[in-house]
Parts: C-alpha cells; structure tokens; sequence
C-alpha cells in the first residue's frame, strides 16, 4: 500500500516538473520575443544642399543636404549629426570647425522615420576632407552608427598663376590664372597701387583699378587673361596687386601679389 502511494506521489512530482520546466521554457521564450534588434540606416546620403546632390561634396558658404532611411523595431529617440576634420591647416582668417546636433523633432520619434536635414557650412572654415557621423539611438538605448567622409570645398577657387613680376613703364604687364566659380562668375576686378612712392618731376601717380566682364560674366570655368598697359608717366618702384573675383550670390576670392615698375 505504501508502495502504491509513494509511486502516486513521484508520479504527480514528475507531472509538476513538467508543467514547471514548460512555463519556464515559454517564460524564456516570451523573454526573447521583447528583445529589439538596432536600429538599421539605409541609404545615407549627402551633399551639396542647394541642389540635393549626394556626391560627397559641399561648399563653404552654402549647406549640406543629409537624408537616411531609418528602419526601427522600437520608437526612434534621438538622431545625431556630428562633423568634424582632421588636422586641416588653417590660412589666415579661418576657424577649425565642429558641428554636433541631436534631433529629436516629433516626426523622428517613430518607428521607421526618414532623416531629412540640411547643415549650414561656414565661410571661414578650411578646405578638405571632414568626417560625417550619424548616430540614431531607439527608447530601449539601442543604437546604430554610419559614417563617411565629405569634401568641403571654397565656392570660388583660382589657381595656375602666372603673372608678370616686374614691367618698365610704358609697357603692359600679362597676368593668367584659372578660375571656377560654382554659382558663375558675377565680375573680375583688378586693383593696382602703390605705398607713398615719390613722383619725380614729369612723373604722375597711378593707381589703377578696371572691372573685367566679358568673356567672364556667368561663366563658372574660365581662364583670366589680360595684358595690362602701364603709363610711361608712372613712378617706379614696387606696387601692390589685388585681383578680386565676385560670384553670382556676392562670394568673393583674392588673389594678391606685387609687380615692380622699372625705368
């Protein structure tokens, strides 16, 4: 008799296990299931953000244009923007330049939102290559990270010099040098003059300053050519050269240099 109930009583011990070891095993599984993979970004893109380019490129000046298709298991809670360069030389007038943003606007705080921005680039900063970062973290602390690299380039950029460095009155002078402008090229101006030169008798001062249009205005690729005639009257000695290119939305770059006016 004893025997009958204690193998009732392993019986019903072993069911209880059972039915233990099968909730615990859908307790984990359950478990599993609530467990949110990372955010995925597809198809980030970028570049200049006046014409929605994705070439990687941008200009100081004007913006960049970033957009990123985001697939979220769990609401989206912040997106991060971050640029940055590496040891770029600074020219005179320039600023190392950073830029951070979290965005938290209502219309990313979903599931499965499309990042769309522009970032303003500043005028003063150096050309080059900057690193591009975008960090998109989820309401449960999930987070996935893409970069890049983006090249930010000067608006107006001139190049291939080649101008006289020294003139006897009375003749002209040849100055060349390439130009690309990518919004075209408004005007050329060209400014000459000199620093407290003394004017000998039958000498007269000159200072000089033309504007140059045609065969440059609206052009965004062209070569700057011009001969440029100095009086037999003006004073010798060394002169300062300033050439000036404006483009359509009012940038502007110089080039700067000295010619010396011989007998």
């Amino acid at each position: 008799m004893k025997t009958t109930i204690m193998k009732t009583n392993l019986k019903f011990l072993a069911i209880v296990a059972s039915f233990g070891l099968f909730f615990q095993s859908c307790s984990n599984d359950d478990d599993h299931s609530t467990e949110s993979s990372a955010p995925e970004i597809t198809s980030f893109e970028y570049g200049e953000g006046s014409t929605h380019e994705t070439g990687q490129v941008a200009y100081k000046g004007s913006d960049i244009h970033l957009e990123a298709e985001i697939t979220a298991e769990s609401t989206v809670s912040s997106i991060t923007i971050s640029i940055h360069a590496h040891d770029l030389e600074l020219a005179e007038g320039e600023e190392e330049w950073e830029f951070e943003e979290v965005f938290t606007d209502a219309s990313y705080l979903v599931i499965n939102p499309t990042f769309h921005e522009h970032v303003d680039v500043p005028t003063n900063i150096p050309s080059g290559e900057y690193h591009i970062e975008l960090l998109v973290t989820d309401e449960l602390g999930n987070s996935t990270e893409v970069e890049g690299y983006i090249q930010i380039l000067d608006v107006i950029t001139l190049s291939d010099f080649s101008v006289d460095s020294s003139v006897a009155r009375g003749d002209d002078f040849h100055a060349e040098f390439m130009i690309h402008a990518v919004h075209g090229i408004h005007n050329i101006t060209v400014d000459i003059h000199a620093h407290d030169l003394p004017v000998a008798d039958g000498e007269v001062a000159w200072d000089y300053e033309a504007e140059f249009l045609e065969g440059y205005h609206e052009e965004t690729e062209v070569e700057f050519h011009q001969h440029i005639d100095v009086p037999a009257t003006a004073p010798v000695g060394e002169y300062h050269v300033i050439f000036t290119v404006q483009d359509e939305d009012g940038n502007t770059k110089e080039y700067e240099t000295h010619i010396d006016i011989t007998e």
